[in-house]
């Protein structure tokens, strides 16, 4: 059975940089806690070419479902909720997708 993969993209603020992101994302607990509650995370990223001051991070779900159950859970913590108000002024936009690998993708 293949994972799902959901990317996410945060494009920060141009007065801020990923950096003061990833800070308060590492010190507020947040990272482990996501780490934690999500389960699978594949990989976190900055953008060295293309559009700057942009973050990825990709996550592993068995399913929908799964993903669904994981991001509510998350949602209640309030150390998460804490994180959300100290990131969501840096946030100058949001993307999602859902990916399904291929038969012969390396992440199944």
């Amino acid at each position: 059975m293949s994972m799902l993969i959901e990317e996410r993209c945060y494009q920060i603020k141009p007065v801020f940089a990923p950096a003061q992101f990833l800070d308060i994302y590492q010190s507020t607990g947040a990272m482990e806690l996501q780490k934690r509650v999500l389960g699978n995370m594949l990989g976190y990223f900055t953008t060295e070419i293309g559009p700057l001051n942009a973050l990825v991070h990709l996550w592993g779900y068995e399913s929908l479902d799964d993903r669904a159950r994981r991001r509510a859970l998350l949602r209640e913590e309030p150390v998460w909720q804490d994180y959300l108000r100290q990131i969501l002024p840096m946030l100058d936009s949001m993307t999602n997708r859902i990916l399904v690998p291929t038969s012969f993708s390396p992440i199944r």
